[in-house]
């Protein structure tokens, strides 16, 4: 006898293949929407300069563009009333997620007065039915072909080698960058009263017939104006000394030695290049410290003349040629003393030679523990071979204000301070800024005379 199945039970065995086909359906309709809508933004587009609403014929505008899904393409149009023109398009046969471009208006013959600029970038994703996403700028711009005009005020009839000279000048629109330039360096101006003050430095590495400065304005179109200032260079000279280097300094030496140049085998071996590549490495990071941002003040932080370390013997002076000899007196080395060696006891009290902020701090090469000062507009003093630090960068200090110690660290000889002073990394002469009528007459009148 037969036994009779339940309807139920075969309708429920002949449901579960549907059931399993759905579920495969409705995943695989869940991974298709997501990969046609999982980048469902339009591409981040930076420009440079950044949008002002003035644009120069020549300017360059460089675009900065990013997508996870990769760049497409990317178009630039031009449109003033019923005329268009396309100045860029440009189509990437392989999308990276990050593309640079540029473009310019010189090819226009575009009248100067209002005009719309449209930026459309497209990024790699399948969103828009495989076209992907678009982002779409449209900027009012003004077409500005005129240079600013520069009106120099005050200058340095004469500024000699080593030393520093400041400017001011007022120009006759908002600018975008503006200072004086020298030998391929913008020197940056800052802003006082209605107009600017630049202060810049006459190199010691560059000679009187190197020494064009100009200065520059480039206003928010960028058209740039560039004029020869009426300056005198004047050569000077300077002293020349010899240094002996013993055996028993590099032994005194060795373990700093040692720090500084590891690649090197011996004590003379790594005190040559701690004098001559180190030294390089430690200028430029000088000038890397003057130049990073935030640690210049647009205004001066100091009043009055620099203070010299109290009691102390000037042992050495900026400029100053050293020839380094060795025991037997051959010359194993020449170099150039950038600042005052100041010599009084024994890890004495190293006071702040003037106001300003503590911008830097620590172990450099040659320098040893040192400290950075910011006095603002560029100037900085430098504080070499201290044997302690009282100060971290950040710190406002006063003129006087006790900073650290003399010491021996880096290459020195013996206990003493290297004092520096420094305009954007520069070393220049520090009895300028220890002369009160020098200051008066080249830094102070400037910035207080009227424009």
């Amino acid at each position: 006898m037969f036994k009779r199945r339940s309807p139920y039970r075969e309708r429920k065995a002949s449901s579960g293949v549907p059931v399993v086909a759905l579920l495969l359906f409705l995943a695989l309709s869940g991974a298709v929407v997501w990969f046609f809508m999982k980048d469902l933004t339009g591409p981040s587009v930076v420009m440079d300069p950044p949008h002002s609403g003035r644009m120069g014929v020549s300017q360059v505008v460089r675009l900065s563009m990013d997508d996870k899904s990769g760049i497409r393409s990317v178009t630039v149009t031009v449109r003033r009333g019923d005329k268009s023109m396309v100045v860029l398009k440009d189509k990437f046969s392989k999308m990276e997620p990050h593309r640079e471009a540029q473009f310019s208006l010189k090819d226009t013959q575009l009248p100067e007065g209002a005009f719309e600029l449209e930026i459309k970038v497209q990024d790699g994703s399948f969103d828009g039915f495989g076209f992907g996403n678009t982002t779409t700028l449209r900027l009012a711009e003004v077409l500005d072909a005129h240079p600013p005009q520069i009106a120099v005020k005050s200058w340095p009839q004469v500024v000699r080698r080593g030393g520093a000279g400041m400017i001011a000048y007022t120009v006759s629109e908002e600018v975008a960058s503006t200072g004086v330039k020298l030998g391929g360096t913008l020197f940056p101006s800052f802003r006082n009263g209605n107009g600017y003050v630049c202060l810049f430095p006459f190199p010691f590495g560059m000679k009187p017939g190197e020494f064009f400065p100009e200065v520059m304005a480039r206003d928010l179109a960028g058209n740039v104006t560039s004029s020869r200032l009426p300056i005198r260079a004047a050569n000077r000279t300077f002293r020349a000394d010899t240094l002996r280097i013993p055996e028993s300094f590099l032994n005194f030496k060795a373990a700093e030695l040692a720090q500084i140049c590891p690649e090197k085998s011996t004590p003379l071996e790594q005190y040559l290049c701690a004098n001559s590549k180190e030294r390089l490495t430690d200028d430029a990071k000088l000038i890397e410290v003057a130049m990073e941002k935030g640690n210049v003040s647009p205004l001066f932080l100091w009043n009055g003349r620099f203070l010299q370390l109290p009691k102390s013997a000037v042992k050495a002076r900026y400029g100053d040629l050293r020839t380094y000899v060795d025991d037997a007196r051959q010359k194993i080395d020449e170099q150039t003393h950038m600042g005052l060696d100041l010599a009084s006891v024994a890890r004495a009290d190293v006071p702040a030679s003037q106001s300003g902020r503590v911008v830097w701090t620590g172990y450099l090469g040659i320098h040893g523990n040192m400290i950075l000062i910011d006095h603002g507009m560029g100037l900085m003093t430098q504080y070499s071979h201290l044997s302690e630090i009282g100060v971290r960068p950040g710190d406002a200090v006063q003129a006087g204000q006790i900073i650290g110690k003399t010491g021996t660290t880096g290459l020195a000889g013996g206990d003493h301070l290297h004092f520096g002073v420094l305009i954007w990394g520069y070393p220049v002469e520090p009895l300028e800024w220890l002369d009160p009528k020098w200051i008066k007459n080249n830094i102070t009148d400037r910035v207080s005379a009227p424009l």
